[in-house]
């Protein structure tokens, strides 16, 4: 399924860009569409991120490579390079995805970051749900 081009996220007090009516935007009737970002090594991407939308625990990964990492870890400063997942999800099944994450991903504190979708193409948010059930 290709779903290219802008993803139809609309916020309430941004005007919507001049392709997009308001009415093609629409809050979900319950807000359960999220975002999770998981930060990885690259080598270890592209698995888990097949893991989770196999599993129907993500209806899609996006792997953005080429992500340097600052951080504190036991005390110390590191740096890393890495790859981000955007996962899209349903808060149904957040907590399965987040122990997947947990299980499969090769760092001892993975980085797993829920944010709520606010809003979205009613088409597009349809089908997240579908693709994890």
């Amino acid at each position: 399924m290709s779903r290219g081009g802008y993803s139809g996220a609309v916020s309430p007090s941004i005007p919507a860009p001049p392709h997009i009516s308001r009415s093609q935007t629409n809050a979900m009737p319950t807000p359960d569409a999220l975002l999770v970002y998981v930060t990885c090594p690259p080598q270890a991407a592209a698995a888990l991120a097949q893991t989770l939308v196999e599993s129907r625990l993500a209806a899609c990964v996006n792997i953005l490579p080429g992500v340097t990492s600052v951080y504190r870890w036991q005390d110390e400063v590191q740096c890393d390079d890495e790859s981000l997942l955007l996962i899209k999800t349903t808060r149904a099944r957040y907590a399965a995805l987040e122990q997947a994450v947990h299980e499969h991903h090769p760092y001892e504190l993975p980085e797993v970051l829920a944010v709520a979708v606010e809003a979205g193409l009613p088409a597009y948010l349809d089908w997240l749900r579908d693709a994890t059930r």
